[in-house]
Formats: structure tokens, sequence, C-alpha cells
């Protein structure tokens, strides 16, 4: 599966050199995808900002309930 997605044009390479490259490559990795949110929120306005929030809230909940599980 990793092989598939590391194939994938534009995206790929740059996921390979932030698991697999050098320190310098993970921090690029991330401010690429802060500058992508970035121009989203350019274009999109108020939506781009909002999406990613209730994305996070299925997972939070899970996280939740691992530490009140013990």
């Amino acid at each position: 599966m990793a092989q598939m997605i590391y194939r994938v044009p534009l995206f790929g390479w740059m996921l390979r050199e932030a698991i697999y490259g050098p320190t310098t490559a993970k921090v690029l990795f991330v401010v690429n995808l802060l500058l992508l949110w970035l121009l989203a929120i350019v274009t999109f306005g108020y939506p781009a900002i909002i999406l990613p929030a209730l994305a996070a809230v299925p997972t939070m909940f899970v996280v939740l309930l691992l530490i009140t599980k013990g």
C-alpha cells in the first residue's frame, strides 16, 4: 500500500522524503502542509478553517475514550 502511495506524482516523493529523509525534509513537509492549508483558507474562506476541526472531532473522541478507559 505504501509503495502505491509513494508513486502518486507530486505528493508521493514528498511523503517518502518526510518518512525516510533527513530532519530538514520533515520540517519542509510540515511547512508545505501548512502553506497548503493557508492557500485553502485564502481560496475557500471560513469552511477551510472549520472542516479540519470537524474532521478532528472523531479522533479526539477516541482519544478521550482511551484516556478514560485507563
